[in-house]
């Protein structure tokens, strides 16, 4: 990975040091970091900016001042967009090392520091000992991606009485499709969304073993279910994605585990 360009009054300088890549955070940054309420992280590290398969660990900690411990005994495979990353629009600024923003269509999953958001599935409850909000999909149900739309990059469930919107099917999230058996969001560009920055961005089930997405994260169904049952509301879990050279750059600025 290269970077190009040096930040000016932004969040990092980028020094390259004998082919080391050093972040060094400006002091209106410097607390720049996850909440101490976040006792709860997921983190998935891809080879580079263009690679669509990452590895998935989760972490926990019993408190603010408390050592992050691995969850898994193994970190899990997962894909990502067919094209890689690119930055998304989360907890934090982006950084500014050359690499673009996410954007709609571009098939790359979203980098950076993330919320998560409703938990939706076809069947009429979440799996067994999950704990996240759930929201059973209906046949009235959509998540619009498409940017000229008020619901941009939103949940909505429409009723019929009131008429059919033009844009329900294209939009509509119950197609009997066992990758979407359940979706977790990934509350990228929501914080508010930007029209054209990506939308409908959540874990899902994969598609195959090697079968990368449009830019979700996903895996295999089993793996998918137990991380569900692992996530609790009250541990304010974040997602984290990034390339591993940006993780460890970014790591102790962000207070990642």
């Amino acid at each position: 990975m290269q970077y190009q360009k040096l930040c000016r009054q932004k969040k990092a300088l980028l020094l390259p040091l004998a082919g080391i890549l050093i972040f060094a955070l400006l002091p209106s940054e410097s607390h720049a970091q996850i909440g101490r309420a976040v006792k709860q992280v997921i983190v998935s590290q891809a080879a580079t900016w263009n690679s669509n398969t990452a590895s998935m660990q989760c972490y926990q900690r019993a408190s603010a001042g408390a050592p992050w411990q691995a969850v898994f005994e193994k970190p899990v495979p997962v894909l990502l967009g067919r094209k890689g990353l690119a930055w998304g629009r989360g907890v934090f600024n982006q950084p500014q090392n050359g690499i673009p923003a996410k954007v709609e269509k571009d098939w790359r999953a979203p980098a950076g520091v993330f919320q998560l958001g409703s938990l939706f599935g076809y069947a009429a409850t979440p799996p067994g000992g999950s704990r996240w909000p759930y929201i059973q999909v209906g046949p009235w149900d959509a998540y619009v991606d498409d940017s000229a739309s008020p619901y941009y990059n939103r949940h909505v469930r429409i009723d019929p009485r009131q008429g059919i919107p033009p844009w329900f099917e294209k939009q509509k999230m119950r197609l009997g499709d066992a990758a979407y058996k359940w979706m977790l969001e990934i509350r990228h560009n929501q914080q508010p969304a930007a029209p054209g920055y990506g939308s409908a961005i959540f874990f899902h089930v994969r598609r195959g073993p090697s079968t990368p997405s449009a830019g979700c994260t996903t895996m295999a169904e089993t793996d998918l279910v137990r991380l569900l049952r692992w996530l609790d509301p009250k541990a304010s879990p974040h997602y984290v994605l990034l390339p591993k050279a940006d993780y460890a750059a970014l790591r102790a600025a962000w207070g990642l585990p």
